[in-house]
């Protein structure tokens, strides 16, 4: 039988005064109580109380038992109470993983907003594109591109990710402007390496779609490095359009092709966000999520 049963069926028998008293507050026997106190005192190897036939009363180590036990059963209930708080309230401390590109050009820029709607929410954000084993890490929300995997997780879309191709005023006017897909094997095309993406950019246009073989002097798996590369006039890129959004509008990266969609993969390129299956989601993780999605809705729908 649970230990803190057989403690409160004690500190009930103290409070109420008697057996029979403490077995109608609990809706049991006196026979169920009386069995309960002598199978704590066998578990103690002590007598808690002096028993008469018409009442009962403390023995001194009983005393010295029953103001402890109040004690710890107050903090128990405390700490209960406290952490079915957390599945009403939205509290505590959320740890997320963001891609490197997206976290910095839209998520972080506004978790001031989200934070100020939680005050009681303290974020732990970690900046990564690779795809870190959620449950094992203890991560409550990713941010991820592409297709899941592993059943244990689940996604809900932000964005499609929509892609755009660019260049910086100062490599165009070295290099040129590319007028057709066809003219980026003459230029200088920095490339995505990663699962799932190769040297082959993807047009689309009146529901055609051509693969253009491109190649340059770098290759990366990260996307702040194509991004800053992209900036400094090293080559052309293809890039989320969240990502470059603030850079086309000041001028410092111009979109090319505009007339076509265009891709660096053949795989599924949206953006998801993604929390393990096998976890009950708490409240501060349900409003990140519904946060997230709120914020790219918001973003997709502003012009570019």
């Amino acid at each position: 039988m649970d230990e803190l049963k057989l403690d409160r069926a004690f500190v009930l028998v103290v409070e109420n005064g008697s057996f029979s008293a403490a077995a109608r507050h609990l809706g049991t026997s006196v026979t169920s109580i009386a069995r309960q106190i002598n199978r704590l005192e066998a578990t103690l190897g002590v007598r808690l109380l002096n028993r008469t036939t018409r009442r009962q009363s403390l023995t001194e180590v009983g005393h010295l038992y029953y103001q402890r036990l109040t004690e710890l059963i107050r903090e128990i209930d405390d700490v209960k109470r406290e952490v079915s708080g957390y599945q009403n309230t939205v509290k505590g401390r959320l740890r997320v993983h963001l891609r490197i590109s997206v976290g910095n050009a839209v998520i972080v820029p506004a978790l001031k907003d989200f934070l100020a709607e939680n005050p009681e929410v303290m974020i732990e954000v970690t900046l990564t594109d690779e795809r870190a084993d959620l449950v094992g890490l203890g991560i409550d929300v990713a941010v991820w591109l592409g297709n899941l995997e592993d059943s244990s997780l689940i996604a809900r879309r932000l964005s499609p990710s929509r892609r755009v191709l660019c260049g910086s005023p100062g490599y165009l006017e070295r290099s040129g402007h590319p007028t057709a897909p066809q003219d980026l094997v003459k230029h200088n095309c920095l490339v995505f390496r990663a699962k799932n993406y190769d040297n082959r950019w993807r047009f689309t246009k009146d529901a055609t779609t051509v693969e253009i073989p491109v190649s340059g002097n770098l290759q990366t798996d990260s996307g702040a490095a194509l991004f800053t590369s992209a900036m400094s006039g090293l080559g052309l890129v293809i890039m989320q359009e969240s990502t470059v959004r603030q850079a086309v509008r000041k001028g410092d990266l111009i979109p090319l092709l505009t007339d076509h969609e265009v891709s660096p993969t053949e795989f599924d390129t949206a953006l998801y966000a993604v929390y393990p299956s096998s976890r009950k989601v708490s409240p501060k993780t349900r409003a990140f999520l519904d946060f997230l999605v709120a914020l790219f809705r918001h973003h997709d729908e502003r012009p570019a």
